[in-house]
C-alpha cells in the first residue's frame, strides 16, 4: 500500500490508512481531499446548469466557473500525496544523524528547512480553496436551482479544508525558529482564513435561503 499514490486508492484503502497508525496521511491530505470533493460538487453544479435552456443566458458564466473548478480540482488531488510527500521529508529530516557537532547543525537546519517546505503545502491548499470560494459562489447564485443545495455543501466542504489547512500551516510555523518567515506564514493564513470564513457564511447564507423559497 505504501507504494501507491493516495490519489489512486480507493476511498476505503484511504480512510483505512488514515485511521491506520501510520502518522501521515493526516489532517493536510484530508483536507486537500475536502477540498478536491468540494471543487468536484461545484463542477457538478456547472454540469448540471450547462446546455439547459432555462440557464442559457448564464451559460459563458457556467462554461468558465467549469473550466476553473476542474483545475483547482487537479490541484487539490495534486495536493493530497504533496502533503504526505512533505511530512515525510520532515521525518527523514529527523532522523538525520547527530553525533558530531556538525551533523546536529546540519539536522537542525535539514529539520527548519523541511519545516518550512511543509507549511508551504497547506498555505497553497488555502489559496485554492480562496479561489474556489469565487466559483462557488457562481454555482450557488446562478446554477441550476434544483442543485443549489450541493453548491452549499461544497461552500461548507471547502470552508472545513481551508480551516484544516490553517492548522497545519500554524503548527508548522510554531515549530520555525526564523520569526520573520513564521509571522508571514500565518499572517497571510489568517487573512486567508477569515476571507474564505466570510465569504462561505455569505453563499450558506445565499443557498440556506434559496432552499426556504
Amino acid at each position: 500500500m505504501a507504494d501507491i499514490k493516495l490519489v489512486d486508492m480507493t476511498l476505503t484503502q484511504f480512510m483505512d490508512t488514515c485511521a491506520s497508525s501510520a502518522p501521515a496521511p493526516g489532517g493536510g491530505s484530508v483536507s486537500a481531499a475536502a477540498g478536491a470533493m468540494a471543487s468536484a460538487l461545484t463542477a457538478m453544479v456547472g454540469n448540471l446548469t450547462v446546455g439547459k435552456k432555462k440557464y442559457a443566458e448564464v451559460e459563458d458564466k457556467m462554461q468558465i466557473m467549469l473550466e476553473k473548478t476542474t483545475a483547482l480540482q487537479k490541484r487539490f488531488m495534486q495536493l493530497i500525496d504533496d502533503d504526505t510527500e512533505a511530512f515525510n521529508k520532515v521525518m527523514a529530516a529527523f532522523g538525520l544523524p547527530k553525533e558530531t557537532d556538525e551533523e546536529k547543525a546540519a539536522r537542525r537546519k535539514a529539520i527548519q528547512d523541511a519545516t518550512y517546505a511543509a507549511s508551504q503545502t497547506p498555505l497553497a491548499m488555502m489559496r485554492a480553496c480562496a479561489e474556489l470560494m469565487t466559483q462557488i459562489d457562481v454555482a450557488a447564485l446562478d446554477g441550476n436551482r434544483n442543485s443549489v443545495s450541493d453548491a452549499g455543501v461544497a461552500s461548507a466542504m471547502a470552508r472545513a479544508a481551508a480551516q484544516g489547512a490553517y492548522l497545519n500551516v500554524i503548527i508548522n510555523a510554531s515549530s520555525l525558529k526564523d520569526e520573520e518567515k513564521a509571522l508571514a506564514l500565518t499572517t497571510e493564513a489568517d487573512n486567508l482564513l477569515n476571507s474564505i470564513s466570510a465569504h462561505c457564511n455569505s453563499v450558506f447564507g445565499a443557498v440556506t435561503e434559496a432552499i426556504a423559497g
